[in-house]
């Protein structure tokens, strides 16, 4: 069983985050420069909590709100779940669709080490999804080649 340690080989080690009074703005500033849907909001040294666009969509637009005098303390998420390195992806995936989370802060060691998304644990599954079916293929048509080195 894959684990989240497989899709971190692959991950870059970025981590983007904003300070709790930043205001929404400077978020939203960031997210669009570095095509990020969600920002780690730090405290010193501390993740104290998420600001998604999600949180910017309901809370800031249909709330009248201006993003300009709207700090992100104010709308960020505040229990944020995380999953470790050792945690499965289905198990990882299972608690993003359970919690309805498209982001989900990875720790270790009490560290924060990365951020997986939705889309990580997608394209992990079609990179294993296309191997069984490479697999399959070979021993259907009863070549010798069996691909070994990405298999779980």
């Amino acid at each position: 069983m894959s684990t989240i340690k497989k899709i971190l080989l692959n991950k870059s080690k970025d981590l983007w985050s904003i300070e709790p009074k930043e205001t929404v703005y400077k978020a939203l500033e960031i997210m669009a420069k570095k095509d990020i849907g969600a920002l780690l909001v730090i405290d010193k040294d501390n993740l104290v909590g998420i600001f998604t666009e999600r949180d910017y969509a309901r809370n800031v637009i249909l709330r009248g709100k201006s993003s300009k005098d709207t700090t992100i303390e104010e709308l960020m998420t505040r229990k944020v779940i995380t999953v470790t390195p050792e945690n499965s992806i289905d198990e990882c995936m299972a608690l993003m669709q359970a919690t309805k989370c498209r982001h989900m802060p990875v720790i270790e060691k009490k560290q924060l080490i990365a951020v997986v998304t939705m889309r990580d644990i997608m394209n992990e599954l079609l990179r294993k999804k296309d191997i069984t079916i490479k697999d399959l293929e070979h021993y259907i048509t009863g070549s010798d080649y069996l691909d070994v080195s990405d298999n779980p």
